[in-house]
Order: C-alpha cells, then sequence, then structure tokens
C-alpha cells in the first residue's frame, strides 16, 4: 500500500502550512495553518477540506505560530474530535495564540457588522475565542527525540527546530517510508534559540524555504540596534517598535538587556512590553530552560529588563510619560493593535523612531513604513511620518538559504525526493534550483491541492 501526501497549503505560499499523509486507509495531518496576507489567500479558510473533519485520523504540530496551527478550532469545531501530537513547549504557547486568534476573528466580525462592510449578513467569525479553547483539550504533548504513536503502526519523532519555544522538525515512518517535515527551521546563530538539531535520514523530505533565496547580513542585532538607540537616546526621542508577540519581542527586550550591560546604551534608557500576549509568552521561557540559549538568570533579566504593560489603561497612560524610551507593541507588521496608538501619537516627531524587527508582508503598514512613506493612514486618519524609520535586517528567526542548504546537506544521505514548500513562489523556486545544482537531490515544489507518492 502506498503512502501519499497531499498538499492543503504551505505550497507557493509561506503561510496555511497543512499536509496530509495517507496510508491504508488512515489519514493523519501535520500542521494545520492558518491562510494569512492576501485576500485570495485568506478565502482559502473558509472551503472545505477535501476530507472532512471527522475522517482525519491524528494531528501533528510542528510549533505555534497561527500560519501553522491557527485552522485547529475550526477544525476540532466540525468534527475533528482526536488528538492534536505537539512538544510542551508547543502546546504552551497554543493556548496564548489561539484563544486571542480566536478573540480577534470575533472583534474583526462585530466590527463589520456594525459599519455594515460585509456582504454577509452578518459576518461570522472564523471560529471563536471559546471554540480556541475547547481545542486545547485534545492536545497531547511529547518531548523531543522521544518516538511514539500517533496512529497504530505509525511511529512520529519530533526533534529540535531552533526557530521558537517548541518548534520541532517531525520524523513520521509508516508504510516502510521515513518521511521528514523541516517544520520552519531556525538559524544556528540565533540570539534566544538553540539551533536546529541535525536532520534524521529520510526517503522523503519535505524542506521549509521562506528565506530560500537570500543571505542574512553579516551584522548582529546588537551591531544594527545599538546606535540606533544610542541615537534615540541623546536626542530624547521615543521608539515605537512594532513586535510579534512571540520570538521577536523576547528577542529584542533580551538584545537591549545586553547593550545595557555593555554600556552601548544607556542603563536608564526605559523600556515597556505593551502587549499582554508577549508578556504571557516572556513567562513561558523560565518554563522551558534549556530549549533556549538563556538561563534562569538571563531569562530573569529579560523579564525584569522591561515594565510590563497589560490593561488598556496602562497601555493609555504611555502617553504621558516623555523620552527617551522604548516602546515594544504588536502587531509585528503595524496591521492592528495597541502599536497602533503609539504609532498615532509619535510617528510625527522628527526626534522619535520607528523599529522595524522583521520582514513586512507587501500591503501593510510596517511595509508603507520600510518604503519611507510619509504619511500611513490608522484609524481612519491619515497620520504623517517624521520620526526616524529604522529596518532591522538581523532579527529573523528563520533559517536562510545558505543554512537550510548546509542543514540538508548535513543528513548524511541523499533522500529520494524533495519537496519545498512554505515560501513565497521565487524563494521557493531559489531554493529548489540550489538543491538541484548543489546537492544534486530530486526536488520540486509542489502545486497546492496536488497529491504525491511518498
Amino acid at each position: 500500500m502506498d503512502v501519499n501526501i497531499t498538499f492543503l497549503g504551505g505550497s507557493g505560499t509561506v503561510t496555511g502550512s497543512k499536509y496530509l499523509v495517507r496510508h491504508g486507509g488512515k489519514c493523519l495531518l501535520v500542521d494545520c495553518g492558518l491562510f494569512q496576507g492576501y485576500k485570495q489567500l485568506r478565502l482559502r479558510n473558509w472551503q472545505p477540506l477535501p476530507v472532512t473533519p471527522g475522517q482525519i485520523d491524528a494531528v501533528l504540530l510542528t510549533h505555534a505560530h497561527l500560519d501553522h496551527s491557527g485552522y485547529l478550532p475550526l477544525l476540532a469545531r466540525d468534527g475533528y474530535t482526536r488528538a492534536i501530537h505537539a512538544t510542551p513547549a508547543t502546546r504552551d504557547l497554543c493556548a496564548i495564540l489561539l484563544p486571542d486568534s480566536g478573540h480577534l476573528q470575533e472583534e474583526d466580525a462585530a466590527f463589520l457588522n456594525r459599519h455594515q462592510l460585509s456582504s454577509h449578513s452578518p459576518a461570522l467569525p472564523l471560529y471563536t475565542r471559546l471554540d480556541a479553547v475547547h481545542c486545547m483539550r485534545q492536545f497531547k504533548v511529547h518531548t523531543m527525540n522521544a518516538a511514539f504513536e500517533p496512529l497504530p503502526g505509525w511511529r512520529a519523532t519530533f526533534s529540535p527546530a531552533g526557530h521558537i519555544l517548541g518548534a520541532a522538525s517531525v520524523l513520521l515512518e509508516v508504510g516502510g517510508r521515513r518521511i521528514l517535515f523541516s517544520g520552519d527551521l531556525g538559524r544556528p546563530d540565533d540570539l534566544l534559540m538553540n539551533p536546529p538539531d541535525a536532520p534524521p535520514v529520510a526517503d522523503t523530505v519535505l524542506i521549509e524555504s521562506t528565506y530560500g533565496d537570500r543571505q542574512h547580513p553579516p551584522e548582529t542585532l546588537l551591531e544594527e540596534l545599538g546606535p540606533a538607540l544610542q541615537r534615540l537616546a541623546g536626542r530624547g526621542g521615543v521608539a515605537v517598535v512594532p513586535v510579534f508577540a512571540v520570538g521577536r519581542a523576547q528577542m529584542v527586550l533580551h538584545a537591549i538587556g545586553l547593550l545595557k550591560a555593555q554600556e552601548a546604551v544607556p542603563k536608564s534608557l526605559k523600556v515597556f512590553l505593551d502587549s499582554p500576549m508577549a508578556v504571557s509568552t516572556t513567562g513561558l521561557y523560565q518554563h522551558h530552560l534549556g530549549e533556549h540559549r538563556l538561563n534562569a538568570r538571563e531569562v530573569q533579566a529579560m523579564e525584569h529588563g522591561a515594565t510590563m504593560v497589560q490593561t488598556p489603561e496602562q497601555s493609555k497612560g504611555l502617553a504621558r510619560l516623555h523620552g527617551p524610551m522604548v516602546i515594544l507593541a504588536a502587531s509585528g507588521m503595524a496591521t492592528g493593535g495597541r502599536v497602533l496608538h503609539h504609532l498615532a501619537l509619535h510617528a510625527g516627531d522628527h526626534r522619535n523612531m520607528i523599529i522595524l524587527t522583521g520582514h513586512q508582508a507587501p500591503g501593510t503598514r510596517g511595509a508603507r513604513l520600510a518604503d519611507g512613506e510619509k504619511t500611513i493612514r490608522i484609524h481612519g486618519q491619515d497620520v504623517s511620518v517624521s520620526a526616524e524609520v529604522v529596518k532591522l535586517s538581523s532579527a529573523s528567526a528563520h533559517a536562510d538559504g545558505n543554512q537550510l542548504i548546509a542543514w540538508l546537506r548535513s543528513m548524511g544521505h541523499a533522500p529520494d525526493q524533495v519537496f519545498v514548500v512554505h515560501g513565497e513562489m521565487s524563494a521557493a523556486d531559489h531554493l529548489r534550483q540550489r538543491i538541484a545544482h548543489e546537492l544534486r537531490w530530486r526536488v520540486s515544489v509542489p502545486e497546492h491541492g496536488s497529491t504525491v507518492a511518498a
């Protein structure tokens, strides 16, 4: 009996990762992500899967980011009742991220209904906060490098992938085939996370390609961030830093702590973390020591290095304070959340600074700021941008093209075939060419919805 893989997401795009593995009348889903970004991709979230949720026998999760986990509440609500297999830290992060995702979808639907902006009456959320809370009961955790059986006769093993807390690559052994899902791979030189483990030997490999067509710059995050904060402190300005609540916020906090310890920036520089989700995530680093580079003392220093802002009232209170200070707030591409209030307040002053901490997807406010636009629209108002915009190019949590090739090369034995997934078309095809030419392995970029023999 053949083993087949159907690509239900994460093919030709960097979002919506879902890989359906079928064998012997059973099917298992690796990752269960939301499509994000362009509208034509987001519409796929509303289309039924080619199997009903009740027909899926198991789910394996590589990590907690919503483009890998964000469809789970919908899957469970629509009839998936079995286990969701994940690492302990992935489960802990999903408990923060998924209910928040449901809450935001309820808010978006309410906004559309209030302003009659939807072609559907009423506009409905994809799923609710309660749907997300309910699906958390189905999580079953497994430690790294310990094999388990998600289904009788199917064997799975998680191994550390770096990237974020709990992120794993998955080796699936079924029907005499060894299939390796890279998940999102971190950088070997990441400031926070340990490097990914070398991959096990496999017959079929699915490799992510988010940064498959580029190389990270030689400068470190400290070398980029230090001079910027030094300039800011010198002119008494306010830095608004849009951050992703999971990973990026903690990396920037740790970097500022190191810069202060090195006296590269003034120790008196005030730092605020204005994101309840980022505050909760920061607390998890203490519970998962050993999965990242920080020891207990360094985690404590990261937590105490900023004033943690929880309530909307505390957030609004920041407007009454004067610089120099740094405000980290979500979202990372300035598409929503508390960061918009801080941008509206501070973008117009030339003494201030907007620090962009990673890739800004086309069409987002962050991308418009990165492109140097002098006005941005926030809450229906045009806001002029006189603040200095600083783009950090060294803060990515993804392996670059060279690091992805090095990871594959360390496998020690060529697989039968490689599928390049989880990347925009240009990035995926660039990595495909490199794997073909440099490693001389059989490789392709799968089409969305296609099925292949594993």
